[in-house]
């Protein structure tokens, strides 16, 4: 139970209740579809499953792994290490970004007046209140590299904020991972006929 409890804990920063909330920017798909590839294999090796430790990264990368070997085979991509045309890897790592005050708050004074045809709701003045200052951030960049030359083909980066590190919903993080993942892999192309 400890162990389990230790995992939500870890496992919140990078997962969020709704996939909105994670940013995906994908590269350009043209390199790695003129590859033509058709098989891959993973360039490292998965991450114990049995260690104790808090960092995120070990209760994450299972289930990235799955996510993506799911979506590749969707696509039409196969395993196997020993044709393999190209590789998959990711880092994880987090990021302190300064936030920003929100465009649709941008009329809000700390002086009493009326703007007329401004209509300043709360929800935008606790926005700009929320996004303001040091906010951190989980990124996972997922790497696609030829085989061959070792040169990267494909990448895509997905953001998320750290909303509150100290709550877990176990229950949506794998939800929240396979959605996130199929929308960061969906500009990529169809594996090419054998």
């Amino acid at each position: 139970m400890r162990l389990s409890t230790a995992l939500a804990y870890t496992l919140l920063p990078l997962v969020m209740t709704a996939c909105s909330g994670i940013e995906i920017e994908p590269a350009p798909v043209d390199q790695f579809a003129a590859g033509d590839y058709r098989y891959y294999s993973w360039r490292s090796n998965p991450l114990p499953g049995d260690t104790r430790s808090s960092d995120p990264v070990y209760a994450i990368d299972p289930v990235l792994r799955r996510e993506v070997d799911a979506n590749l085979l969707a696509k039409g991509y196969i395993l196997d290490g020993e044709r393999a045309q190209f590789t998959v890897d990711y880092i994880f790592a987090k990021r302190l970004l300064d936030g920003e005050r929100s465009n649709w708050a941008s009329n809000v004074s700390p002086r009493a007046a009326v703007n007329p045809n401004r209509q300043i709701d709360q929800a935008s003045v606790d926005n700009a209140i929320a996004l303001g200052g040091v906010k951190e951030t989980n990124n996972i960049v997922l790497q696609f590299n030829d085989k061959q030359s070792h040169k990267e083909v494909w990448h895509v980066t997905l953001t998320k904020f750290v909303e509150d590190a100290n709550r877990a919903d176990v229950s949506r993080i794998e939800n929240a991972m396979g959605k996130s993942i199929t929308r960061a892999l969906k500009t990529l192309p169809e594996a090419s006929a054998p």
